[in-house]
């Protein structure tokens, strides 16, 4: 009993120092900075902080959202991992051969159109940048009417009708619904709608690096662009590319709509373009398994994670 009270007077004290501290701070002259960040930091913990706590919570137990969870420890894990042939057969490897082509792809291709529309004067610059732009916040549109036209399995088709004329095909390809050739639409649907904020971010490191430098480097013995980019514009647009980098994982591995819109289905045929966040959807809304999709939520948090810290300490400022 005497260690109890012990301990609860330790904590006790510990309780006052921190908040003899905190008070010190706030009469420092800091109230005004706890006013204008308690909104963020309000919001960031009941939109961010809190689902992901409950996430890694319901990713322990079994829930089918209508009784009480049942607590399982990492059974979820150990059957995702070695018991769910569609996981590690297809929606491991599609989300891999997804994301490697359209990840890198989509990043290399936004900086190289970022750096092209900087040597542009601002009007046809900013003409160019929106249209680039326009696509990733009308890619759902888009998606719905453009995409599925071109790749009408029909001969009303575009490109059905262009093989049909030329004489390449004999009849209509099931292009949506082929196992064959979706995921190749998805990864070119994908690429077009690439260049979101992290092209406009680019564009704006860009316009923003010091001309100076260029000319130092000249006379320092850079002969061509393509050494000016590789010492000059990429360490000096660091952030951004880091911003870049972030956002292009995220919306790369976290895709998976698009191959449900092209196709019409989910899962998608044969699950040719069954992505992770396919497999969250299916289990969670198909199956109401909530346990098992809190589970491939936090496996595909994850990775994330992961992959930001990664290109963090490529893209570490040497400031």
């Amino acid at each position: 009993m005497s260690t109890l009270v012990k301990s609860m007077q330790s904590a006790r004290s510990k309780f006052r120092k921190m908040k003899d501290r905190f008070t010190l701070w706030l009469d420092s002259g800091n109230k005004t900075t706890v006013l204008f960040l308690a909104p963020y930091v309000l919001m960031f913990t009941v939109f961010i902080v809190i689902p992901v706590l409950l996430a890694i919570v319901l990713s322990l137990t079994y829930f089918n959202g209508i009784q009480f969870p049942t607590f399982t420890g990492l059974a979820n894990y150990v059957y995702l991992l070695t018991a769910d042939d569609l996981f590690m057969r297809t929606i491991v490897p599609n989300t891999l051969v997804f994301a490697i082509i359209v990840g890198p792809g989509g990043y290399i291709l936004s900086f190289f159109l970022a750096w092209m529309l900087s040597q542009l004067s601002p009007k046809p610059r900013n003409i160019m940048a929106l249209i680039i732009y326009s696509p990733s916040m009308t890619s759902g549109v888009a998606i719905a009417v453009l995409w599925k036209i071109i790749f009408s399995g029909d001969e009303a088709g575009f490109l059905n009708g262009f093989l049909l004329n030329a004489n390449l095909i004999n009849e209509p390809v099931q292009w949506l619904q082929s196992p064959d050739h979706l995921m190749m639409i998805m990864i070119i649907v994908s690429l077009w709608s690439s260049m979101g904020v992290g092209f406009l971010a680019v564009l704006a490191g860009l316009l923003n690096v010091n001309k100076d430098l260029y000319e130092a480097a000249y006379v320092d013995g850079i002969r061509n662009r393509f050494q000016e980019i590789i010492y000059i514009t990429i360490p000096s647009i660091k952030k951004q590319m880091l911003f870049s980098a972030v956002m292009s994982i995220v919306g790369t591995i976290s895709a998976g709509s698009i191959g449900v819109t092209l196709s019409g289905a989910n899962p998608t045929p044969q699950n040719a373009g069954q992505l992770i966040l396919n497999h969250i959807e299916d289990y969670g809304i198909l199956r109401s398994e909530l346990g098992m999709a809190a589970a491939l939520s936090v496996v595909l948090l994850l990775v994330m994670l992961g992959f930001s810290k990664f290109f963090s300490k490529i893209f570490a400022s040497d400031e």
